[in-house]
């Protein structure tokens, strides 16, 4: 099993490597489909502050929402897909991002989401941190 802190990172040659702390306790199972497939590439396209894409991961509903805070990476069930929100989407109700359906939050970006805000689509790779 996994240890008390876990980190991903989201890397790219235009951004360098970007730390997410797993939320091991908000959603575990998610969190170790996720580590047990990584290193993974993504490909990633915007819908208004939210980059997302399909990943080949098939991982249940677990304590899914759709509001969620700027910083948040989750898996979008419907979708099999990566999500990295960093601010209002065209579902947003208010000042927080909103998925377009249910996704599992799985881990919280540390730093300076806003980096993020530069892409229109995303090429990279996510692999195991410490």
């Amino acid at each position: 099993m996994l240890s008390n802190t876990k980190e991903i990172i989201i890397e790219n040659d235009k951004i360098g490597e970007i730390k997410a702390e797993l939320l091991l306790d908000k959603n575990p199972k998610t969190c170790k489909a996720i580590w047990d497939n990584l290193p993974l590439k993504i490909s990633l396209s915007r819908w208004g502050d939210e980059l997302y894409g399909s990943i080949p991961i098939k991982i249940e509903r677990e304590n899914a929402q759709e509001d969620c805070e700027v910083g948040d990476v989750a898996y979008w069930i419907q979708g099999t897909g990566f999500c990295i929100m960093f601010g209002l989407t065209p579902v947003s109700k208010g000042d927080k991002p909103r998925a377009i359906s249910p996704v599992n939050v799985f881990a919280k970006i540390e730093g300076d989401i806003s980096i993020f805000k530069q892409f229109e689509t995303f090429e990279g790779t996510v692999k195991k941190g410490k």
